[in-house]
């Protein structure tokens, strides 16, 4: 699949229209965890570190997007939220309004920054037409203008191939891609999953798809201020072993934390719980317990950072989100992935394919126990090293290919041509 991926020839992009800075905007819609306002983050501090320059507003779907540390020339607006139920059905998470009127709100809120922001490039993430198609005005109206370059980018898992290709001809996805976007990013490897043969994308889609490789963060010397105080706290003495248990947005990691909370850590470990900030209060309070019962185990409700941790671990054990196993492959750290499975595969499929090649162990769920995992973490295996077997490369091939949609030739948005019917359906 070597023609899907990205080229590798820079471009030099010395300034936006009339000398000032490249506007970029990333939008992303944040229903259920922080998974989609952190790989924009991610994006946004990649494109700030390197020779483009440009200002970014993050439009984000939850108030905890202004927890994250943001780089420089870069701001963010976050939207009143919607909560994703256990089914995947959305309602209000917060303000006591009917979801249609919320959708408004969200809706006019995002059409109205963008039109006063102008960004040269939309970085949308996942959605085509943002969740329950509230991004649609706001595209309507950048095509009319003409002048902003819109990408679609997707994760390298997104569901089971049945159900996103029902999910694009019921969402009439394809022509959302087809009207409005110039280019579709998957941040994954083909050889982990290729998003193109599996989802059987149609040949107008698949014109547009680069892959970039898996977005890892690159290693630092420095970490969050945010987070440094109370993260120093966490690491064992230089004689001892750290097990991290990480649940991402925590909503529903608690089943996963407290099995992990009753394991017996052997003399000379200890082990670190990352509670997210959507884990329900009685778990919380559940896991408190059990480690103020526990001197070798500590729990943190939330850190925007969790490099720090990560770097001084000598196991992961994780549910099966993008960011978090990105971040433990390019740290390289032994890991066991325990993936939701419902309402999306999406963990599932992920945890499975880096199986196969060797880089992550799975636990599923009807597995979990106290048991199995002490019984994980008790093994003498050899750390994986992910680098050099699949791309993670993301991060620096993001603005290769940013660079070429600012400084193509004709660089203002061209209508696409008419769509031939036979290429808008699977």
């Amino acid at each position: 699949m070597d023609q899907w991926r990205a080229g590798s020839n820079r471009m030099e992009c010395s300034a936006g229209p009339h000398g000032r800075p490249w506007r970029i905007a990333l939008y992303s819609h944040d229903t259920m965890g922080f998974g989609h306002m952190r790989r924009n983050t991610l994006i946004a501090s990649t494109i700030a570190g390197s020779p483009i320059p440009a200002t970014m507003l993050l439009i984000a779907g939850a108030r905890e997007a202004g927890s994250f540390p943001l780089p420089p020339q870069t701001d963010c607006l976050t939207l009143p939220s919607y909560f994703k139920e256990e089914g995947g059905a959305y309602e209000s998470r917060s303000l006591r309004t009917p979801l249609e009127h919320l959708t408004a709100l969200r809706a006019r809120t995002t059409a109205a920054a963008l039109e006063a922001f102008e960004p040269d490039v939309l970085i949308v993430d996942k959605a085509p037409r943002g969740a329950l198609r509230e991004l649609e005005p706001a595209l309507e109206l950048l095509r009319s203008r003409r002048r902003t370059h819109c990408v679609l980018g997707l994760r390298d898992v997104l569901d089971d191939p049945a159900i996103i290709r029902r999910e694009w001809v019921e969402g009439s996805l394809a022509e959302a891609v087809h009207d409005y976007y110039d280019a579709v990013w998957i941040y994954g490897d083909p050889g982990v999953y290729d998003q193109v043969h599996e989802y059987a994308y149609p040949a107008d889609v698949a014109a547009k798809v680069r892959y970039t490789g898996y977005l890892a963060r690159p290693k630092r010397k420095r970490f969050s201020e945010l987070d440094g105080n109370e993260l120093f706290t966490l690491l064992p003495p230089s004689d001892q072993r750290l097990y991290l248990c990480m649940v991402g947005g925590g909503q529903d990691g608690g089943g996963l934390a407290e099995a992990f909370a009753q394991v017996s850590f052997p003399s000379g470990t200890r082990g670190v719980i990352l509670m997210g900030p959507f884990m329900p209060p009685d778990m919380q309070n559940r896991l408190c317990r059990l480690a103020a019962a526990n001197p070798r185990l500590r729990v943190v409700k939330f850190v925007t950072d969790p490099d720090l941790l990560l770097s001084m671990a000598d196991r992961v054990v994780a549910m099966g989100g993008y960011n978090t196993v990105c971040e433990s492959l390019s740290f390289g750290k032994r890991t066991l992935v325990v993936p939701r499975v419902s309402p999306r595969r999406e963990q599932l499929i992920r945890a499975e394919r880096l199986q196969q090649k060797g880089l992550v162990d799975v636990l599923y769920p009807d597995r979990l126990s106290p048991a199995a995992l002490a019984e994980w973490l008790r093994r003498d295996r050899k750390t994986p090293r992910a680098r050099g077997h699949i791309d993670l490369n993301g991060a620096q091939t993001l603005p290769e290919l940013l660079e070429g949609l600012l400084c193509s030739p004709g660089a203002d948005w061209i209508a696409p041509p008419e769509r031939n019917p036979c290429l808008g359906t699977f």
